[in-house]
């Protein structure tokens, strides 16, 4: 089930119809001890939607915290070693990589946010950046993976190269997260061979794409989803990017005008301009 957010409420999409749900947030939902079971509910009730999703589309969240994990993939782990190896920080990626505890980094506030369709940006002092296409969980208030979306991380590689401390700076500031189009809510795992894509155009041609699987993620999403909630409590669910398996060459960075789409098998396309 794929459930969107518009700016007419939240309209939930089956392999057959499509449902506005009225009476139902995304806070309502995540907090529920069986969000899977109350939507389920609420689609027996709702009312259908004529014609295709409104397209006028929000970020597909209510008021929930935005988290990431890194160095998941072996490629990120490579990339952000050379990153970093002028600042003697590269080793620190690769013993992330090889600990039992994952890289956790707090992303993003909700109302921080870029919607499908909205504008990320690079940072002026920034001069290399790219977007992280990633697979984001949706994480329920007992900590359980309920569903998954698109998410684009943005990155300064150049800030954080210098010094493994700057990584907020490198990735949280305004225009840095955007999420969507919809939240896939399944009880079902997703297959390893989901693909993840990623197409940058620049003046009306593709100036890089990419793709990987979630099977290149070399971290369980319930490990991730645990170590996250491990000593944090979150009353109405959260968001936990995942890492990504596709960064672009060293020689290329994000122009202003640059159209980022990111798709995800299952899921959609999420699609941003770069300001």
């Amino acid at each position: 089930m794929l459930l969107y957010r518009t700016d007419q409420g939240l309209v939930l999409v089956t392999e057959d119809r499509s449902l506005r749900l009225t009476d139902l947030t995304f806070d309502d939902l995540l907090k529920d001890p069986a969000p899977l079971a109350r939507l389920t509910a609420q689609a027996a009730k709702a009312q259908e939607v004529d014609g295709a999703i409104p397209q006028v589309l929000l970020a597909p969240i209510g008021s929930q915290d935005v988290w990431a994990a890194g160095v998941t993939y072996y490629r990120s782990r490579d990339a952000r070693m050379d990153e970093a190896r002028e600042s003697g920080g590269s080793t620190f990626y690769d013993r992330v990589y090889e600990a039992p505890r994952p890289e956790l980094f707090f992303k993003s506030t909700a109302t921080r946010v870029v919607a499908p369709g909205g504008v990320v940006r690079v940072r002026r002092d920034s001069t290399w950046s790219v977007p992280e296409p990633e697979l984001v969980l949706v994480i329920d208030a007992a900590g359980a993976v309920v569903g998954y979306t698109v998410g684009n991380d943005m990155s300064a590689r150049d800030i954080e190269g210098e010094n493994p401390l700057y990584l907020p700076q490198a990735k949280v500031y305004d225009g840095s997260c955007a999420i969507g189009p919809a939240v896939l809510f399944t009880a079902d795992p997703l297959p390893a061979t989901t693909a993840i894509r990623l197409r940058i155009v620049r003046d009306g041609v593709v100036a890089f794409e990419g793709e990987t699987t979630t099977g290149q993620i070399k971290r369980g999403f319930d490990e991730l989803a645990s170590w996250l909630c491990r000593e944090s409590t979150f009353p109405i669910g959260c968001y936990l990017f995942t890492g990504t398996g596709i960064v672009p060459p060293d020689e290329f960075t994000l122009a202003s005008g640059d159209e980022v789409a990111i798709t995800i098998d299952g899921i959609g396309t999420l699609t941003n301009t770069v300001a």
